[in-house]
Order: C-alpha cells, then structure tokens, then sequence
C-alpha cells in the first residue's frame, strides 16, 4: 500500500515540477551556469595536466553543489507549501498512507538531481578528457551527489513537514545548506589538525566534494576514500527513519488535526 501510493504522489508530483513548467526552468538556468564555468576553465591556456584535473573537479562540485541546493529547496516545498496552498488536507483524508505520501514527495524531488546530473555529463567529457578525468568524475560525482541530494532532501522534507510555514520550511532548510556548505570554503593552506579532519569528515558537504576530489585530482580509486561517504550516507538514514517516525504525525499536527 506505502509503494502504491508513493508511486501515484510521485506521479502528481512529476507531473507538476515537469509538466508545469518549474524544472525545466531550473535545468536551464542550471545548464548556463555550467557553460559559463566551464567555458572560463577550458580557456584558461595556463593551464597544466594537474590544474585541468582542477578544473573538472571545480566543475563537479559546482554541479553538486547547486544540484542537492535546488533538491533541497524542492524537498523543502513538499508539505509547508501544499499547507499553504490549502491542498494538503484534501490530500491527507483520503485512503493514501502518509509514508507513502511523503516518500512520492522525496522521490519527484530526487528526480530533479537525476535529470540536473544528465545535463553535467558533456561538460564533465568534454573537459576532462583530455586527462582521462571524465570517466572518474561522471561516477564519483553520481555516487557523491545522490547520496549528498538524499540526505539533505530527507532533511529539507522533516523541516517541511514541522515547519509551520513554507517560508519557514525553506530558510531553516537554506540555513542548513549554508552552515554545512561554509567549512568547504575555508582556504585549504590552514592548518590542519585531527579534530578539523574529524568535522571535516562529519560534514556531508565536506564529505561529498572532497571524495569527488580525491578520485578526481589525486587520481585515487573510487573505493579508496569511500570511507568519506559514510557521513552523508549516515544522515540520509538518520532522516529517512525521523521522518518515518514523526513527518507523518507532524504533517496533520500542524493543520490542527489528525486524520487517522
């Protein structure tokens, strides 16, 4: 019954991101920001075999990066915006389970990541090939970006859910984006210690892009630093089981009700 109606919400779902016309406005707005990065990369003529490895990592992590942000923003808008547009109540009397429900939500705002993805694998080739960096960072960025996108939309979609508003939903979701994607800026020289390793390793952002730059820059296997995904992976579960636990109940909480 979970797997039926998260199937049918995940076809409204789709209908209304794809057919409305929203995603494919973000795909392009997403598709011109990665030509104008890599367009700069591909004609910097300074650069060597090792700095052009930079620049497809460069390009990898931008399309991660953006990629889980409009994901998480997508999530984000799953229960706090049909709350406001008046049409989750309607949603909630009827026979479809609320795990159910909230699964076809994640699942039509994961399509977004897939689709976002598709769109970055000519510009990874086509930079990165030249250094035999294309292939190790189609796969590392899949890998490190669904897992990355999985677990902040997981996020994004337990805020929604207890989340009294839907502007609420998305700025506790957007501040969580930026306080995870913070560290990742700070400059590489600073010195490093254990604990800064350790924070470095339980930040998922942190995590993500840096297994994406191992297996891209420093040419590393891809199971070699698969350790780094255990912390993005970790939290995707960790969500997954409190929205099981408690996005449900929230959901008709907030509405002041519970439709049992």
């Amino acid at each position: 019954m979970t797997s039926s109606t998260a199937w049918i919400v995940a076809g409204r779902e789709l209908r209304e991101l794809w057919c409305g016309g929203r995603g494919p406005l973000l795909l392009l707005a997403f598709s011109v920001l990665l030509s104008v990065i890599t367009y700069l990369a591909a004609t910097n003529q300074v650069l060597n075999f090792l700095e052009q490895r930079e620049a497809v990592n460069l390009v990898l992590k931008v399309a991660i990066a953006v990629g889980a942000l409009v994901t998480l923003v997508l999530a984000a808008d799953g229960v706090s915006g049909e709350r406001e547009r008046a049409t989750l109540e309607a949603l909630l009397v009827t026979p479809a389970r609320r795990p159910g429900i909230l699964l076809g939500k994640w699942l039509a705002a994961m399509s977004w990541w897939f689709a976002g993805y598709a769109i970055v694998l000519p510009y990874l080739w086509v930079l990165g090939r030249g250094v035999s960096a294309a292939w190790p960072a189609i796969y590392s960025g899949l890998l490190a970006g669904t897992i990355l996108a999985a677990a902040l939309s997981l996020l994004a979609l337990l805020i929604s859910c207890l989340a009294t508003t839907n502007r609420t939903s998305l700025g506790a979701s957007l501040l969580l984006l930026l306080a995870l994607f913070a560290p990742t800026q700070l400059p590489r020289g600073l010195p490093q210690s254990w604990f800064g390793d350790l924070l470095s390793w339980l930040n998922p952002v942190s995590a993500a892009l840096r297994f994406a730059g191992d297996v891209v820059v420093t040419g590393h296997a891809w199971n070699h630093p698969l350790g780094l995904l255990l912390s993005p992976a970790l939290i995707a579960v960790l969500a997954a089981v409190a929205l099981r636990a408690w996005g449900a109940a929230a959901m008709a909480n907030a509405l002041g009700r519970t439709h049992e």
